[in-house]
């Protein structure tokens, strides 16, 4: 097996792990959270966001981050393969990672700096209204951008020479 597949079945792994984080959050893990007081709601977000920031979080998103758009330059020329890993890389660069590094990650700062013990009842319901619906519509956006991403990402891999 040459570098270049082995390159992109794990630019395909990792992309597909990211998809499914999003996946999961969209159709699960916001809908619970939706059930929970206000209070309740914005702790958890904070702890999420908290944990999140980890190494084998790190790994898959900085990693597709880069072996996207480095598989994208040992493809080049090869057709269509080509094509699909370029747009899997457009696709992931804007609308996973920069709707996170520009939408998500300041809302979650601004959520971490909130002090919710020492807070009214009324400053946390409209953390709470002003977070939640833009947070999840980004984090929507994300979704339906790495979907697309692995899509394209598996279709580079169907018709990669190699594989």
């Amino acid at each position: 097996m040459k570098m270049t597949t082995v390159l992109l079945i794990i630019t395909t792994v990792l992309t597909a792990l990211i998809a499914g984080l999003f996946y999961a959050y969209s159709c699960s893990v916001v809908l619970g959270l939706g059930k929970l007081s206000d209070a309740e709601y914005l702790k958890a977000m904070q702890n999420i966001n908290r944990e999140i920031l980890n190494p084998v979080f790190f790994a898959s998103f900085m990693g597709t981050a880069i072996l996207l758009p480095v598989s994208t330059f040992f493809l080049r020329g090869e057709q269509p393969a080509f094509i699909f890993i370029l747009l899997a890389t457009l696709a992931y660069l804007i609308g996973v990672f920069g709707v996170t590094v520009v939408g998500n990650v300041p809302m979650n700062d601004q959520l971490d700096q909130f002090d919710i013990s020492g807070s009214t009842a009324e400053a946390i319901k409209k953390l709470r209204d002003n977070f939640e619906n833009r947070w999840n519509f980004l984090n929507n956006i994300r979704t339906v951008f790495s979907i697309i991403s692995i899509t394209l990402t598996v279709c580079a891999c169907i018709w990669h020479k190699e594989l």
